[in-house]
């Protein structure tokens, strides 16, 4: 059976790039931005982008063109003989299961909070009734269940149409969508009384700022970002490889997801610091930043009602994009692992996130007592094998396979690369991938393990 291809350029770039536009660039980036020095932290995160981002982006889809299968296959059609490196494929596949087990289920919130607002849940409601709303959202196993089930029935549908007439023609209205909703929700940000204060803690470079935290801790804070805003190391990327044309360089595809993805993440901050700092509200890490600091933004805003709702669309466009993206992946390994049809898999894969997802939901309430990883409960502790174990052993054993002798080799992953048009990797750069790429992800890995 001939391998599906995207209709488009543009198809790929937004297919990718919502694949990396996620929950942690709105509500994460923009906060950790404003605790590490600012402008600071931004300058080493694009730093880390280029340097780390970029060579093991172009791996994962090298990996994917070159074998035009998934992740097991993709590594079986590529290793020596012998080898055992598909291994890590498998693990890939558990990976991605494991991100969306969580993942639906705050993609859920993010819908959920879209429908409040529309609905006008929260008109004439006091600040302090705001975080009662999530809370009670959270205690609530029917409501939690039931647009977790929206999401994964939604996106199982979307990737059973097919790669051209489901992921790419949604991927390509949301990510458009997106984009315009981002810009007019940062330009009513922006035109707020006191917003300058807002974007100058945001975007200044403030050295002392990031004295005062550590130089060395934004430093890290900056790789990490850089790392993890592109879920490296599951193949979450290097399914779209194998559905790539050759007509342009990896190197030079990857830095166009690079931009896509860290534009929404910075316009992120200029949504936020400006709305919060003119109407005096502090900003705060985590879910309470998106589901209880902004709320309380909106319904002191003029029109907040529609600032709301379109902020929340935004953000169920920003999650539901990689939903879409990872649930292809784990279809496409049913594909080309069982032979299953697409209809086939997506039916088989359906009832497998459906209950997969389940004890997350349940964390929150009737298995609000169970702690499982350190004292984590049911979403932290699959966050953890995921982004603490997963995505940095994942990532080191793509820089490994795409380098080594013993793997594919950095020759034929180079030949890959710049194969087609566009921007070119560069022959001296093997020693740079060979020794300094593998201690960077192994410092990230254990940095993970320590938090």
């Amino acid at each position: 059976m001939e391998r599906e291809n995207f209709k488009s350029r543009l198809g790929f770039l937004l297919v990718s790039a919502g694949c990396a536009i996620g929950i942690g660039n709105v509500w994460k980036f923009p906060f950790i931005t404003g605790q590490n020095g600012g402008g600071v932290f931004v300058l080493f995160y694009l730093i880390f982008l280029v340097i780390m981002g970029v060579p093991v982006l172009t791996m994962e889809l090298a990996v994917g063109r070159a074998s035009r299968q998934s992740a097991v296959k993709g590594y079986k059609a590529l290793e020596p003989e012998g080898s055992k490196w598909h291994i890590h494929g498998w693990f890939c596949i558990i990976g991605c299961y494991l991100l969306m087990m969580y993942y639906t289920t705050v993609s859920g919130w993010m819908f959920d909070y879209f429908v409040k607002f529309l609905t006008g849940t929260f008109d004439g409601m006091a600040s302090e009734s705001v975080g009662d709303v999530f809370g009670n959202m959270l205690g609530n196993t029917k409501e939690m269940a039931l647009f977790m089930c929206i999401m994964v029935v939604a996106g199982v549908f979307v990737c059973s149409i097919g790669i051209q007439d489901g992921l790419e023609k949604i991927s390509k209205f949301m990510m458009l969508a997106l984009m315009v909703l981002i810009l007019v929700l940062a330009i009513h940000s922006l035109s707020l009384s006191g917003a300058a204060e807002g974007i100058k803690f945001y975007l200044l470079p403030d050295f002392s700022r990031a004295a005062d935290v550590g130089l060395g801790n934004v430093i890290t804070a900056a790789m990490n970002q850089a790392f993890f805003t592109l879920s490296l190391g599951i193949a979450s990327m290097e399914i779209f490889g194998s559905y790539m044309t050759r007509e342009f360089t990896l190197g030079g595809e990857a830095i166009r997801i690079c931009v896509l993805d860290t534009f929404v993440a910075i316009v992120s901050g200029l949504i936020i610091f400006p709305a919060c700092f003119s109407y005096g509200v502090e900003t705060t890490a985590g879910p309470a930043l998106i589901f209880i600091t902004l709320p309380q933004v909106f319904i002191h805003m003029a029109g907040g009602r529609i600032w709301g709702t379109l902020f929340f669309l935004f953000m169920t466009f920003a999650s539901f994009s990689t939903v879409i993206a990872v649930f292809e992946n784990l279809i496409a390994a049913g594909i080309d692992n069982f032979g299953w049809s697409r209809k086939q898999s997506s039916l088989i894969n359906l009832f497998i996130l459906l209950i997969g997802s389940l004890p997350c939901v349940f964390g929150y309430n009737i298995w609000s007592n169970l702690h499982l990883i350190g004292g984590r409960d049911v979403l932290d502790s699959e966050d953890f094998i995921v982004s603490n174990l997963l995505l940095p052993i994942g990532a080191m054993i793509y820089v490994l396979f795409c380098t080594s002798k013993w793997g594919w080799g950095f020759d034929k992953y180079l030949r890959e690369c710049n194969y087609g048009g566009g921007y070119k990797m560069k022959k001296w750069l093997k020693p740079y991938f060979m020794y300094v790429l593998p201690i960077l992800t192994l410092v990230i890995l254990i940095q993970g393990l320590l938090a």
